[in-house]
């Protein structure tokens, strides 16, 4: 074996290397965490030991700390993959004379306390050497990993409430202002594994590479399903992993692995999606549920019903993972991703949002058609429709999260979840949903509908929205509402065959903020629904375009300079991507 580490020349810290434009990044997670790989083999972005706590490699957002292993050529082409049905990367250089992979992940079965980073580097040609620097910070770049030993073979440090176990790099030299520094040389078909633990406790059982790899291997083939009936069934699959990658055994999925990245330039539009929104959630479970009763719909299920039973009418947009309530936003003052400034927290959190309600009935009414309807889901129901019966009338901060008014999707939204319920209750019960539904869609048609019979945005603005797209798709309302919705919306939300949620009054379409994704594939549904197929597979297909090479979605896409926007990977968007997968290709399990 030939993988010695040698100390290499001193390098600066990756945190001074400029950030690469979102397309380019990859994200690899196991539901508890996720972190962010760059082209270069830098990651620069992880959160230890769960989503919502502090990273430990947060150079992404300006702050220090990253984990690199790349070619010490510096004369390099990259590319990379996802293993079909998995978030386990293989990056891939080209330098002169070299071609080596690394094939990257976290390991699986993932537990709460405990995170494992696996990285096996393999020489496919040549007799490449690879530059090794690992420096983790704690705090977002304010703590040091302290105290560094090395036992047979193995590193190891500890931060307050963090402990770090690194295998793979015994030669390698401790630098105090860069941590680990080492170089390693392959021959030609050789491999070479880094094992990197954090954990909140000490560990004493050895990191078996091997053994953490047959294990991860293991779980992502029982985790994702196979999707070939489905169009484009690889981007389908794809879809699903990074649904299961962002789902914690709590049931929450986050919204997305990051926080802080600008949806626009210097517009202060940046905020923490490391946390689970409950609308979210909720399309997630019912695009799994088009496609069968897979454990991702056990999942929503399970962690909507929860947050039902506990707060009631207090129901929260989002959550932590563990259920927990979100924090307001706060600064973190490091420099930011270009364009951003960095926040932990999310005012969101402290919302009401009456769609959300009508979501969950959705997806309860979903589970049921697959006999997934548990006792406690079934008790969260009928707390959901109590919750609408007092609330339905009061203003709300509706999908987009804006000022609390009289939005129409949000009183659509629960109108169909009360529709779809009336048919799952038994008795009275039923009846009272379906009671409820016509009451609510009765005075929202006299507050809402024109007289040409297209929906308002909001009982007091004319304008279009996308976010009506939704109760379409969701086959709320009549054929010719929907119509005449649809087509007013795609005459005025629409560029370049790409949708925008509303109009900014004073800017044009691209100039306010990007294109939406959840909206294209949104409207791809709604026009299925609608029985325009070409239209809806023009709309998949054109919005299954706006991701980057890594096939990541981001919230937005800006449409004229071909980059993505965001928090990433957006959950929403990989979720209604995956339900369109479904419908589309006539295989739906569930209306």
């Amino acid at each position: 074996m030939s993988h010695r580490a040698d100390p290499p020349e001193r390098a600066p810290d990756a945190s001074s290397t400029p950030p690469w434009v979102l397309r380019e990044y990859a994200v690899i997670a196991d539901g508890e965490r996720g972190a962010v790989l760059d082209p270069d083999g830098r990651i620069v972005w992880l959160c230890a030991p769960r989503w919502h706590d502090d990273a430990v490699f947060s150079s992404l957002i300006g702050g220090p700390g990253h984990f690199t292993l790349r070619p010490a050529d510096p004369w390099h082409v990259w590319g990379g993959y996802y293993e079909e049905g998995s978030l386990i990367r293989v990056s891939r250089w080209v330098t002169s004379g070299c071609l080596v992979e690394c094939r990257e992940a976290l390991a699986m079965p993932a537990r709460t306390d405990r995170l494992v980073l696996l990285r096996r580097m393999r020489a496919v040609r040549g007799e490449p050497r690879l530059r090794l620097t690992l420096d983790a910070r704690p705090g977002f770049g304010i703590g040091r990993m302290q105290d560094p030993r090395r036992q047979d073979g193995v590193w190891s440090a500890g931060a307050e409430g963090l402990r770090m176990r690194l295998l793979g790099a015994p030669d390698a030299v401790w630098r105090p202002e860069e941590g680990l520094t080492g170089e390693f040389r392959l021959r030609e078909g050789e491999s070479h594994d880094l094992v990197l633990e954090l954990s909140v406790t000490p560990r004493a059982e050895p990191l078996d590479a091997d053994a953490l790899w047959r294990a991860t291997e293991r779980e992502w083939q029982r985790a994702v399903p196979d999707c070939s009936r489905l169009i484009a069934p690889r981007d389908a699959r794809h879809a699903y992993a990074v649904l299961r990658g962002l789902t914690s055994v709590s049931g929450g999925m986050v919204a997305a692995a990051t926080t802080s990245l600008p949806e626009r330039a210097n517009s202060g539009r940046n905020y923490d999606y490391r946390f689970a929104w409950l609308r979210d959630q909720c399309y997630a479970g019912l695009a799994v549920a088009a496609h069968g009763p897979h454990p991702l719909l056990d999942d929503a299920v399970r962690f909507a019903a929860e947050r039902l039973l506990e707060d009631g009418d207090g129901l929260h947009p989002a959550y932590t993972v563990d259920g927990d309530r979100v924090g307001a936003a706060r600064s973190l003052r490091l420099p930011g991703y270009p364009g951003g400034t960095d926040h932990i927290g999310n005012d969101a959190g402290a919302q009401f949002q009456l769609d959300t309600f009508g979501e969950a009935l959705q997806l309860f009414a979903a589970a049921d058609a697959h006999d997934r309807l548990t006792e406690d889901a079934e008790r969260a129901a009928a707390v959901a429709v109590d919750a609408v019966e007092r609330q339905w009338q009061r203003p709300d901060a509706g999908l987009w999260e804006l000022e609390e008014r009289w939005w129409t999707h949000s009183r659509l939204s629960v109108v169909c979840g009360l529709r779809r319920m009336a048919d799952v209750l038994p008795g009275s019960a039923g009846r009272r949903c379906g009671d409820l539904a016509d009451t609510v869609l009765r005075e929202t048609r006299r507050r809402c509908l024109r007289p040409d019979g297209r929906w308002r945005r909001a009982a007091d603005d004319d304008g279009p929205e996308a976010a009506l797209l939704v109760p379409i798709a969701r086959g709320c309302e009549s054929d010719d509402d929907g119509a005449a919705t649809r087509e007013y919306i795609e005459s005025r939300l629409t560029e370049d065959g790409y949708l925008y949620r509303f109009e900014h009054p004073g800017k044009p379409l691209g100039e306010a903020e990007g294109a939406f994704l959840l909206c294209g594939f949104t409207m791809a549904l709604a026009a299925h629904r609608l029985d325009d197929r070409l239209g809806a597979f023009r709309w998949f297909e054109r919005t299954r375009a706006a991701c980057g090479p890594s096939g990541l979605f981001a919230e937005e896409y800006d449409v004229r300079r071909r980059q993505l926007r965001g928090n990433l990977p957006q959950a929403f968007v990989h979720a209604v991507m995956l339900e369109s997968a479904v419908r589309l290709a006539g295989v739906a399990t569930v209306p």
